[in-house]
């Protein structure tokens, strides 16, 4: 899978998830998801559960901070250094 293609499942979960039935077009690779109120602190623990099933990633070791959710883009980015499934 390319990171392109993991950064459109993120955006499609995201949007499925937690703007079902709103207009999900602002929701690009470096929109601030968390600062935006998309994602509040159970909706990480919902995209946690999410990328560790999806992609493998363990998520035991590693920080759980805003910083590696708050975008699209940090999300793949993390999910590419912890999972051999994902492609530059």
């Amino acid at each position: 899978m390319t990171a392109q293609e993991t950064a459109n499942e993120i955006r499609a979960f995201i949007a499925a998830e937690f703007l079902a039935g709103e207009d999900a077009s602002d929701l690009t690779d470096d929109y601030d998801i968390v600062a935006s109120g998309v994602i509040d602190s159970l909706g990480l623990v919902r995209l946690v559960s999410h990328i560790a099933t999806a992609y493998q990633v363990p998520m035991d070791g590693i920080a759980i901070k805003p910083d590696n959710f708050r975008t699209i883009a940090a999300i793949t980015e993390l999910i590419g250094t912890h999972s051999g499934s994902v492609a530059a």
